[in-house]
């Protein structure tokens, strides 16, 4: 993503399919998160109550893109 992007953790709260989720960030506000590329080249599994980190557009708040999973 772009280097401007915004970065914050967050809890998978539930799943829409295998590559969008719910997840609520540190700060309480509920975003949909897509899995990035990597995770699903190497076929990275999350399910709800995963920590992950997500990258957010400044431009649109409430889409991210999740990059790693704890």
């Amino acid at each position: 993503m772009a280097k401007d992007a915004i970065k914050m953790s967050g809890i998978v709260k539930k799943v829409h399919s295998m590559s969008e989720f719910e997840v609520k960030l540190e700060n309480g506000v509920l975003i949909k998160g897509l899995i990035s590329g990597k995770m699903r080249k190497f076929n990275i599994r999350i399910l709800p109550g995963d920590k992950v980190d997500v990258e957010i557009s400044p431009y649109d708040l409430t889409k991210g893109r999740i990059t790693y999973r704890h």
